[in-house]
């Protein structure tokens, strides 16, 4: 996937598929945390997509497995940025 807006929907669609799933539930927590704070659903989705992106980067440059407490932590942190 050498395609930025590729990557972008692809992280999206993880987002969207842990909110219509509900795991984990902290995603959809975080959402709607996020909406009741005032963030538009598509920047709510944006900032939950680079919480996954920072594990990815981990997966792809470390070879480290995706981090379920560091994910969490950075949901919980959310609006602030994602930390590796």
């Amino acid at each position: 996937m050498d395609d930025p807006k590729a990557v972008r929907e692809a992280f999206l669609e993880i987002v969207n598929s842990q909110i219509t799933n509900n795991d984990p539930p902290e995603t959809k927590q975080t959402f709607e945390r996020l909406i009741k704070s005032g963030w538009s659903q598509q920047d709510s989705k944006k900032m939950i997509a680079t919480c996954i992106a920072v594990e990815f980067y981990g997966i792809m440059t470390k070879q480290k497995p995706f981090n379920d407490e560091r994910y969490l932590k950075n949901l919980k942190n959310l609006p602030e940025e994602p930390f590796e």
